[in-house]
């Protein structure tokens, strides 16, 4: 690895596409009937919310070297904004799955519940997961800003 922007690189999309994998081996595992998928799903949600403390972490040397180039630090501050959203909704969606995983081993009534919970945690997530994404695309691809006007 070159620099701490490239290890960022290398670890951002898991967080943001993990969600929607485990959410639809989720609906799968409703559609299906089975248990153990939806015990699968919530490992995805667990291994995305361990990823975004990964690529958090990784943010602070992604950011010094994006600084050096140059790089609008309005749009860096905004990415920062929703990516520290993102984080605390992903871990909230990883301790969510936990407690669903350990419910619904057990076959406890409120297993569906936390199901239900776990999935509503997750559309935010997947919310914050869009913006930081396209936040964070913003910095160094002008030609996904809203402004951006071609030639």
């Amino acid at each position: 690895m070159n620099n701490g922007a490239h290890f960022h690189l290398l670890v951002n999309h898991l967080p943001i596409i993990l969600p929607f994998v485990g959410l639809t081996v989720l609906i799968l595992g409703i559609i299906l009937k089975a248990e153990v998928v939806k015990r699968v799903s919530y490992g995805i949600f667990v291994v995305a919310a361990i990823s975004a403390f990964v690529a958090m972490n990784s943010g602070e040397g992604a950011e010094e070297v994006v600084e050096e180039l140059g790089r609008n630090n309005k749009l860096i501050h905004e990415h920062e904004e929703y990516a520290e959203t993102f984080a605390l909704f992903s871990y909230i969606l990883g301790l969510f799955s936990i407690i669903a995983l350990w419910l619904n081993w057990k076959k406890h009534p409120f297993s569906n519940l936390a199901m239900y919970l776990t999935m509503l945690v997750c559309a935010g997530t997947l919310y914050f997961a869009k913006s930081t994404g396209t936040s964070g695309g913003e910095i160094s691809h002008e030609e996904i800003r809203a402004e951006f006007k071609p030639r």
